[in-house]
C-alpha cells in the first residue's frame, strides 16, 4: 500500500525524474505538477500504472498550485532556473513561485514541504540567482517553519548541464584548433558535485523523516574539485586534452551580461531554439565564491544518505559519446 501522496513541482526536470522514481520506490504515489504536461509523459515510467499522475500547474499561478496540492500528504518544490528568458525571471520562478507553494501548503494544512534551494543562497548576494534563492528561504521559514530546505552543490548525472556542456565544448571542431576551455577567474573556484540519485534519496528521506522538519541541509558529493581539475578530468575521460585558459572576472562579466541579456530578450534566443547561453553575468558573479558544503552544516549523512556516488564512477559512463570514436575509442589517444 502507498504511504501517501506527494505533489512534485518541477518533476519533469533533471532532478525531478530521479526524485519521482525514488519516491515511488519508497512507497509514495507521486503527482507531478508541471507547466507543460504534454512534454512530461515519460515521467509516468517512474512507477507502475496508478503510481504517477501528471497535472498542469505553474508556480506563478496560485490557483493552479492550490489545485495541484489538493489531497497531498507532502509537497516537494524543485522549480528553479539557471538563466532568465522571457517571463521566466529568477524573481518569478525562484522567489515568488516558492512563496506561492509555501502559502498553499500552509492554507491546506500540509506541514511537510521539501524545498530545493542551492548552496550559496543568500538574500544579500550580489548574484540574482543566489539572492532570490535566499529570499525564498527566508519567506518559506516565515510562512511554514516546518519546511525542509535542501541546498545542493552542482548536481551531476547523464542528463546534467555541467559535465555534458564542457565535454561538448571540448569536442567542438574549434576546440581542436584552439584546445582551450575558458577558466573564469583562473579556474580556482571549488565545487562539490553531487550525484542526482543521491539528491533524490535525500528528497525521499526528507519527506519521510519527522526529525528533518524545519531543518536546512547542504548536499555535496564525497570530493571537492577546482574547475581546472574538472577540466583535466573531462579531457582525460573523452580523450581530448584541453587546457584551462584563464579568463579574468572583469573580462568574463561583461561577456556574461551580454549573453544573458540576448538570451532573455532576443528571439529566437529566448525561445530556446539555440539552447542556453554559454555564460551569464549572474553565473560569473557566483563563480567568485566556492560552491561547497559549509563547515558545521547538516549534510546528506544527516538524512541517512551515506554511500555517495563519485564523479569518477558515474561521469565516464555518459561522457564516452564525446570521444573521437565514441565508446570504441582508446583512452590513451588524444585529439
Amino acid at each position: 500500500m502507498a504511504k501517501g501522496l506527494v505533489t512534485l513541482f518541477g518533476g519533469s526536470g533533471f532532478i525531478g525524474r530521479y526524485a519521482a522514481r525514488t519516491l515511488v520506490k519508497a512507497g509514495y504515489r507521486v503527482r507531478v505538477a508541471v507547466r507543460r504536461p504534454h512534454l512530461a509523459g515519460d515521467v509516468r515510467l517512474a512507477g507502475a500504472p496508478g503510481w504517477v499522475d501528471i497535472v498542469q500547474a505553474n508556480v506563478r499561478d496560485k490557483p493552479s498550485v492550490a489545485q495541484a496540492i489538493d489531497g497531498a500528504d507532502a509537497v516537494v518544490n524543485l522549480v528553479g532556473i539557471l538563466y532568465e528568458k522571457g517571463r521566466q525571471s529568477f524573481e518569478a520562478a525562484q522567489r515568488d513561485g516558492a512563496i506561492n507553494v509555501a502559502e498553499a501548503c500552509r492554507d491546506a494544512g500540509i506541514d511537510r514541504l521539501v524545498h530545493m534551494s542551492a548552496i550559496g543562497a543568500d538574500a544579500g548576494a550580489s548574484a540574482d540567482y543566489a539572492e532570490t534563492k535566499g529570499e525564498a528561504e527566508t519567506a518559506i521559514r516565515e510562512i511554514l517553519p516546518s519546511a525542509i530546505i535542501l541546498r545542493p552543490s552542482i548536481v551531476f548525472g547523464p542528463e546534467d548541464d555541467f559535465f555534458n556542456r564542457f565535454a561538448a565544448m571540448a569536442s567542438h571542431p574549434i576546440s581542436t584548433v584552439a584546445p582551450f576551455l575558458p577558466a573564469i577567474g583562473g579556474g580556482s573556484t571549488k565545487v562539490q558535485p553531487v550525484y542526482a540519485g543521491d539528491v533524490a534519496d535525500a528528497i525521499a528521506n526528507a519527506v519521510a523523516r519527522e526529525e528533518a522538519s524545519g531543518k536546512t541541509f547542504e548536499l555535496g558529493g564525497p570530493s571537492t574539485y577546482t574547475f581546472k581539475e574538472l577540466y583535466g578530468f573531462i579531457g582525460e575521460t573523452i580523450a581530448r586534452k584541453r587546457y584551462a585558459l584563464p579568463l579574468p572576472f572583469f573580462v568574463a562579466k561583461p561577456l556574461g551580461l551580454t549573453f544573458g541579456t540576448l538570451f532573455r530578450y532576443v528571439w529566437p534566443l529566448s525561445s530556446g531554439i539555440l539552447g542556453a547561453p554559454p555564460i551569464t553575468g549572474d553565473q560569473v558573479e557566483m563563480l567568485k565564491s566556492d560552491n561547497v558544503v559549509s563547515e558545521g552544516a547538516l549534510t546528506l549523512a544527516d538524512l541517512g544518505v551515506t554511500e555517495l556516488e563519485t564523479v569518477e564512477a558515474i561521469v565516464p559512463s555518459y561522457l564516452y559519446r564525446f570521444r573521437p570514436y565514441g565508446q570504441y575509442h582508446q583512452k590513451s589517444e588524444t585529439a
